[in-house]
């Protein structure tokens, strides 16, 4: 066709020219969404946001705050006059504050100037006042950021009392704790209505007539050590004594008023550990008359907006959203690799609103329900905002930010595949990306992707990093494997206290799927995957050599030593027969990749980041001297800076480093490629 262009392939660099849609909110009256749209400023490698506006009917988005800085979690006010959010705006060194803009236009106005951070907040029904969790900084940072000199010095040092003391993607956690606060966003005057040294409060909502406020809390003796033990309070919105609603015991959160204010609704997870169970839909009336009662008990899915991919924005999850009759409750759910929208009566019975192969993000109805707005993210888009007519039912997508760079990209093709399990237990789900330009005359080096979790799916979500390998002439393929969600409990729990075991089993049930197709070359494959994804390549390196080259990241090695050196703390036991390692040593050492590293002898690229609170370091680095010890080529990669979430939120530029490292390492063992001069050079620009 005369004037076609032609379309090229993805680049790592690529990641510059992404922009992310995030917290997209529907008007009062469902005419506009309000969002933030981030982008990378490549000079500098900072990530800015604006808030945009997209008419829901006729009319182009548009921006609506303009600056260098961070605006996001946009709110309107119940009459859809205000619109309040966060921003750094005036100081990017501080944590971002309170501000209110008018939506028929005018300057935004900062509420609040606190010293500390602040959370989730929503609007009171009457729009007169603001409720936020809130988190106070130790006075010894109040105190280091007031001094020039102590400033200068840094922290002295960390007086930790609690078990819980560090958090991947917050560092070392203050002393101080999360707590229930009211702003006035006319005067900015804000009122602390929670406080104590010992518990955290967190998801506050208003009651419909506004008098109430309802949050989740964990005030057991030890929260630290009793983690399952959250409970739903009400305090009065002017303050006073707390109520607490009855439910079962367990993990919760997301609390939601009906409309009448007669019932909550929850996300919960019932009894003690247990991860491979569904978290589900609970409602408890307000008043203590009657049981919680479980909503979606009798089906086997996951209320959860789980399916992972790389370029975040898509995974936010609404809170339970009441029809204005309070007969139905609208939700997420993680299922075969989507994240679909339901709808649930109070007698259980469920009706998909939304199924579809991608990804439902954060969504919201207009106040008369007439309309539905929801980010929506698939394999081709990492995420646009779409309107649904709820009487036609009919959708349209109002944004297109990205439509400019994938319109001229060649993505390469990808097949859906279900495939049996090891065990000829149930199917399993796959997927194959194979490269643009694509011939089955042609033999291919091939590249498993595993995830991580290991309970977080792959799925219909856009993956830059399966796309750029692609482009580079490798056929990616990934799958889940039994011991993640969206496959109902039989699936999840299937590894419960064996890692190593029924999942290890498919993903060489799933290589000998991919191994069978007449274009791959079984003497060409590569491994990678990241957190447990990194585990499991650590566990296959150690018991097959059917790879001939492995990239491990963010991963896991040594249960004995992960056990209270990660964030997740003590709480892995868990998982691994509710006993510490100092209990029942040979389990934890059975299911570590370390004990099986001896039988290595795949060359592997070992990636890590030096600040990551999940995986600490030296799992990394324990794989990678043990290779070294036995002659394996091994290298490490390292990232000063980044946390556990590199592969997705680092700084662009240490995200397009590690690709390229990636690539480099396959490309030497699986194409015979050497490391020269303008391929370091290339990595480096």
């Amino acid at each position: 066709m005369p004037g076609k262009k032609k379309k090229r392939l993805i680049t790592a660099q690529d990641l510059y020219n992404f922009e992310l849609i995030s917290h997209n909110r529907l008007s009062p009256s469902g005419k506009h969404v309000v969002f933030a749209r981030m982008r990378v400023d490549k000079k500098t490698e900072k990530k800015f946001a604006n808030l945009w506006i997209a008419p829901t009917d006729k009319g182009k988005p548009f921006q609506f705050t303009h600056g260098d800085q961070v605006d996001s979690s946009p709110e309107w006010s119940p009459d859809g006059s205000r619109i309040a959010f966060l921003s750094n705006r005036g100081n990017p060194e501080k944590p971002p504050q309170l501000y209110v803009i008018p939506f028929a236009g005018g300057e935004s106005r900062k509420l609040t100037d606190l010293g500390g951070t602040i959370g989730s907040f929503r609007f009171s029904p009457d729009g007169k006042k603001l409720v936020c969790m809130f988190r106070k900084k130790d006075a010894e940072m109040e105190e280091l950021e007031k001094n020039p000199q102590k400033k200068k010095l840094g922290i002295r040092s960390y007086h930790i009392k609690r078990v819980f003391f560090k958090d991947n993607d917050e560092g070392m956690l203050p002393k101080e704790r999360w707590h229930i606060w009211v702003v006035d966003p006319g005067t900015g005057k804000s009122s602390q209505l929670t406080e104590g040294d010992e518990y955290d409060e967190w998801g506050p909502e208003w009651s419909p007539d506004g008098k109430s406020i309802a949050f989740c809390s964990n005030r057991s003796e030890d929260p630290d050590f009793n983690i399952e033990a959250v409970d739903i309070y009400t305090i009065p919105a002017k303050g006073g004594k707390l109520t607490k609603i009855e439910t079962p015991y367990g993990v919760k959160g997301a609390v939601c008023f009906s409309h009448d204010g007669r019932w909550i609704a929850y996300f919960g997870r019932e009894g003690k550990g247990q991860w491979w169970r569904q978290t589900r839909l609970w409602v408890v009336p307000t008043k203590g008359q009657g049981n919680a009662k479980c909503l979606t008990a009798g089906h086997d899915f996951n209320v959860s907006a789980w399916v992972i991919g790389d370029l975040a924005g898509h995974q936010e999850q609404t809170p339970p959203t009441w029809s204005p009759d309070g007969k139905k409750i609208y939700f997420q759910v993680a299922h075969h690799g989507k994240t679909m929208l339901k709808a649930c009566d109070l007698e259980g019975n469920t009706k998909d609103m939304i199924d579809e192969k991608g990804v439902v993000g954060g969504f919201q109805f207009s106040a008369d329900h007439t309309k539905l707005s929801y980010l929506y993210s698939d394999l081709t888009n990492p995420g646009d905002i779409w309107v649904r007519d709820m009487k036609t039912f009919k959708a349209k997508r109002i944004t297109q930010v990205n439509d400019r760079l994938l319109n001229i990209l060649d993505l390469g093709k990808i097949e859906e595949v279900w495939f049996q399990d090891a065990d000829k237990t149930m199917k399993l789900h796959g997927w194959v990306l194979t490269p643009p330009g694509f011939s089955e005359k042609r033999k291919y080096p091939s590249i498993l992707e595993i995830h991580g979790g290991p309970r977080v799916p792959y799925g219909y979500a856009f993956m830059h990093e399966f796309y750029f390998l692609a482009a580079q002439g490798y056929v990616v393929y990934f799958s889940n494997p039994r011991g993640g969600q969206g496959y109902g409990e039989e699936h999840a729990k299937a590894i419960w206290n064996d890692w190593g075991g029924a999942d290890y089993r498919d993903l060489m049930a799933w290589t000998d799927y991919v191994a069978r197709q007449p274009y791959i070359d079984t003497e060409k494959m590569g491994v990678t995957g990241g957190s447990y994804g990194g585990y499991m390549t650590n566990w296959i390196i150690g018991h097959t050599t059917r790879f001939q080259a492995a990239v491990t990241q963010r991963s896991v090695s040594n249960l004995i030593s992960m056990w209270g050196s990660s964030d997740g703390n003590w709480v892995f036991e868990q998982e691994f027969g509710e006993k510490p390692p100092f209990e029942d040593v040979e389990n934890y050492w059975r299911q570590s990749p370390m004990k099986y590293i001896g039988n290595a002898k795949t060359p592997t690229l070992v990636i890590h980041s030096e600040n990551d609170l999940r995986c600490d370091t030296e799992q990394g680095e324990q794989v990678f001297v043990a290779l070294k010890k036995l002659g394996v080529p091994a290298e490490m990669v390292r990232y000063p800076g980044e946390t556990h979430e590199l592969s997705r939120l680092g700084r662009t530029d240490r995200r397009i480093d590690r690709l390229n490292h990636i690539l480099r390492w396959f490309d030497i063992y699986l194409k015979g490629k050497k490391d020269t001069e303008e391929t370091k050079k290339k990595r480096k620009n």
